[in-house]
């Protein structure tokens, strides 16, 4: 038997973007052994801004918290964030060509220096080592999302349906959510759940105001459901198992692709943008899904239908491992 693979899922340490590569890594490893090692890396900041071509001796640049990066080298390396670029970009020449580099999302650098780059559709980076997918890769699959139902089965019994799951982002470079406008969405799906004689399942972000999430969880406690304060285990997956219907803001790509794994209606919660011309290349993801039938407007009412589950995380996976098998 073959020993297991060794990955490295490298990132800077943030939920969003450690989720991808975790949730790469974690594909591969259900099609073939692998062993995962979780990086995280973060530079001192006196060196944090600078550009990734400036950060020429990248080891020494890290904060003293950060994962140390030295041989024997990994199988597979997948990162992903502005962070990992110096090392990634390096990593073929440190392994002598042990390592099968892989980047996520645009790594806005000479892609000849990675062996793969998996970059969202909506990003438009070409290349002959790109494999573009529809949104980002996660960590969503079927033991995951049962296991969460069951450490949350006891709350989520008895809730009417259907369902719904409301999942906030918040403040962006493209998209902003200020109080006033958060009553209006609030306001808005107050009325839609009650009228479909539904519960909530309420979860905000990182990137959530805080005044922002007052008026939100002030205008929906009187429903039947859940709204989750940050505080405990956090039921992520539990929601994302139990919901009938997801409504999501618009900002955050990696929540909309999570819930387009369920297969279940999704629409889309539409906030401010910041600047004008900003948010353009998420409307080309949006557009995708709402060609493909996954996602809708939210116009004040539950609408949609269900569809086949998104997994290009599984495609991924499967395409990474043709390429490293290939090159070996």
């Amino acid at each position: 038997m073959p020993l297991p693979l060794i990955i490295w899922a490298v990132s800077d340490g943030r939920a969003g973007i450690e989720n991808q590569v975790l949730g790469l890594a974690e594909a591969v490893a259900r099609i073939s052994p692998a062993k995962i090692i979780k990086k995280r890396i973060r530079y001192n900041d006196l060196f944090d801004r600078l550009p990734s071509a400036l950060k020429i001796m990248p080891d020494r640049m890290l904060s003293p918290g950060s994962d140390t990066l030295d041989a024997p080298w990994p199988d597979i390396w997948i990162a992903a964030g502005r962070a990992t670029i110096p090392h990634s970009s390096r990593m073929r020449a440190r392994s002598k060509g042990q390592t099968f580099v892989v980047q996520l999302q645009d790594p806005r650098h000479n892609l000849k220096a990675f062996d793969l780059v998996i970059a969202p559709e909506h990003d438009h980076v070409a290349g002959g080592n790109v494999l573009s997918i529809i949104g980002s890769t996660n960590r969503i699959e079927a033991t995951k999302l049962n296991n969460g139902l069951k450490a949350w089965r006891n709350k989520l019994k008895g809730l009417p349906k259907p369902r719904v799951a409301v999942l906030i982002g918040g403040r962006s470079k493209a998209y902003d959510l200020d109080a006033a406008h958060a009553r209006i969405l609030a306001e808005e799906v107050h009325a839609a759940i009650t009228q479909a004689k539904g519960s909530v399942l309420l979860t905000v972000s990182r990137r959530t105001p805080l005044e922002a999430r007052v008026v939100i969880e002030d205008i929906l406690k009187d429903l039947p459901g859940i709204i989750y304060d940050g505080q405990g285990d956090n039921p992520y997956f539990a929601f994302l198992k139990a919901a009938d219907h997801f409504l999501v803001t618009e900002d955050s790509v990696n929540m909309v692709t999570e819930a387009a794994s369920t297969g279940k209606p999704i629409q889309i919660l539409s906030l401010e943008r910041r600047s004008l011309g900003s948010g353009e290349k998420f409307e080309d993801f949006h557009e995708t899904l709402r060609a493909k039938g996954i996602t809708h407007p939210f116009n004040g009412t539950l609408a949609g239908a269900s569809y086949p589950p998104l997994d290009e995380t599984r495609r991924a996976a499967e395409y990474l491992l043709d390429m490293y098998h290939s090159r070996k």
